[in-house]
């Protein structure tokens, strides 16, 4: 049996999570999460890491290998550093099982990840677009209308009337959203027009991928439920034949896909100590 960790570095939040692989099967045992709000990165890592052990019930000697991805690199205490992509469609397919790609959602940037039955990364696609698609551009319109980020699904599958945010600008977007506000629609209708604009983005990017059938949502935005049916609904709309799976882990999926990987880096390396 293996015990590892996995940390994801992000640039709005440090997500982690430990692993115990017994070879046949990996289960995550502990999760801990924290926004970087500008503080001291090193000192978010380090709260993440202590939160996930403590869920864990294990101390830092306990694990046999530390990984990071993301902004990870210079963890000073990690074991190895794996590339985000890699880690994303590992942890995507461990989360959903089946899955042909991973859609990675986060504070600011989106990306389609094609990979085969074992998790390796055979091709992606990301957003060069600006912020509007992102979750940060979400966190900023959630302070504007005074609501909270778990508030924004939701809402947003409350609406009526939806009002579509059509620039792809952040700034423009946040104005588009501002005059709304003073023309008096309501949350839920710009919220769901926010909904509908980002989805119909994130789908042409799954279809420049050339991916279909089962897609596992990951990354912080994989947690907004309002997100996932608007992408759902313009799916159907346009015969897409693609399934959106989101799992109450997903936002770990980065960190869950950097244990699963340092448990097998460790296992090789002990193999090959013992001449294997």
């Amino acid at each position: 049996m293996v015990l590892s960790a996995g940390l994801d570095v992000g640039s709005n939040a440090v997500k982690a999570v430990v692993i115990e692989d017994s070879g046949d099967s990996a289960r995550v045992l502990g999760r801990g999460k924290l926004k970087v709000r500008g503080a001291d990165v090193s000192d978010v890592v380090r709260g993440a890491f202590e939160s996930a052990l403590t869920s864990a019930g294990l101390a830092e000697g306990d694990l046999d290998y530390i990984a990071t991805t993301g902004e990870g690199e210079n963890v000073p205490f990690r074991t190895g550093h794996f590339y985000s992509m890699t880690c994303h469609s590992r942890g995507g397919l461990f989360l959903v099982d089946g899955a042909t790609a991973a859609l990675d959602i986060g504070a600011l940037h989106g990306k389609v990840i094609r990979m085969d039955e074992r998790g390796k990364v055979l091709g992606y696609r990301m957003t060069s677009q600006c912020a509007s698609g992102s979750g940060q551009f979400l966190e900023n319109i959630s302070r504007y209308l005074g609501i909270t980020l778990e508030e924004i699904g939701p809402l947003s599958q409350r609406a009526d009337k939806p009002e579509v945010v059509s620039s792809i600008c952040a700034v423009l977007a946040e104005t588009d959203v501002i005059n709304m506000v003073s023309r008096g629609i309501s949350a839920p209708n710009i919220l769901k027009g926010i909904h509908l604009s980002m989805a119909g983005r994130l789908l042409k990017l799954v279809r420049s991928a050339g991916v279909d059938g089962k897609i596992a949502m990951t990354g912080g935005l994989a947690a907004d439920s309002g997100l996932v049916a608007a992408m759902t609904e313009l799916a159907s709309d346009q015969d897409f034949s693609i399934e959106l799976v989101a799992h109450p882990d997903s936002m770990y999926a980065g960190a869950i896909g950097a244990g699963l990987w340092g448990a097998f880096r460790h296992k090789k390396l002990a193999m090959q100590a013992k001449g294997v």
